[in-house]
């Protein structure tokens, strides 16, 4: 089993930025990749970034260019660096790692962009 938290999430206004911090314990070996999602009030669950163990990333188009996500495989921790926010990202942020074909989840972390 993995246990991820997440924390960093927060109230901004539309411009500021913010830092997601999620944090992987249990059964970490093995972890292939991390990455983050949200969901939005009445929507889909959106993929968002994914960083891989040897640390190649993939972002969503809308998200390009403003988030940046890094990865501590010493730490088991991965992060996720939100500039330039937006009304429009204001959703639940959750954690997610793959490990031996199973996704684990964290318990989401509200970011709220006011305009």
């Amino acid at each position: 089993q993995v246990q991820l938290v997440e924390s960093g999430g927060g109230l901004v206004q539309a411009g500021g930025s913010l830092r997601l911090s999620c944090a992987a314990s249990g059964s970490t070996f093995g972890i292939n990749s991390m990455g983050w999602y949200r969901q939005a009030p009445g929507k889909q669950r959106e993929w968002i970034a994914t960083i891989t163990s040897r640390g190649s990333t993939n972002y969503v188009s809308s998200v390009k260019g403003r988030f940046t996500i890094t990865r501590d495989n010493g730490q088991n921790t991965v992060y996720m660096q939100m500039n330039s926010l937006k009304p429009a990202d204001t959703a639940v942020y959750y954690c997610n790692a793959k490990r031996i074909g199973r996704d684990y989840w964290g318990q989401g972390t509200q970011v709220t962009v006011s305009s």
